[in-house]
């Protein structure tokens, strides 16, 4: 598998989860292990662009596949626009969640820009628009224990600004 840009060859058994390939083989801590169940988003990483909840899905269905971590996003001294708009807006508290909430704001901006509708876009015919409903809608997988989800909106909001 593509890792963050790097062809990755890792043998695993087959039952390992693409959460626990990351962390255990390959060293990548960034994406969390929440509850285990895809239900917090901690975990959340991008496939081929789309964001998936890594530790619901199995590493050998990723075979050649490209994967995003919050490392491969940005480093220190380097951060992705993202990375950087949650810093700004305060987008964190604790931290454990970032990761998975960063990677998941990234792909949710990419779905609205190619015209994916979420459940609240009012005009399926339309192309969605970056909305605090749409937004909440796209991130409502992403659990914050610590509440920052209106910073996390900010965050967001701004760098979809910034791309338009």
């Amino acid at each position: 598998m593509r890792v963050n840009g790097d062809v990755r060859a890792i043998q695993l058994d087959t039952r390992t989860t693409l959460l626990d390939a990351l962390r255990e083989h390959l060293q990548l801590t960034g994406s969390k292990k929440g509850c285990d169940h895809g239900q917090c988003g901690a975990c959340t990483v991008m496939v081929n662009g789309q964001r998936i909840y890594s530790c619901l899905t199995l590493a050998v269905m990723h075979d050649g596949d490209a994967i995003t971590t919050i490392e491969g996003l940005g480093q220190p001294g380097n951060l992705h626009p993202m990375q950087a708009a949650f810093v700004r807006h305060d987008g964190y508290q604790c931290g454990y969640c970032t990761p998975g909430q960063i990677c998941a704001s990234v792909a949710a901006l990419e779905e609205i820009k190619a015209g994916v509708p979420s459940h609240v876009t009012a005009d399926l015919m339309a192309m969605p628009q970056v909305t605090a409903e749409e937004l909440r809608e796209r991130m409502s997988g992403n659990i914050c224990r610590c509440g920052a989800y209106s910073n996390i909106v900010d965050a967001i909001t701004e760098v979809a600004g910034r791309q338009a």
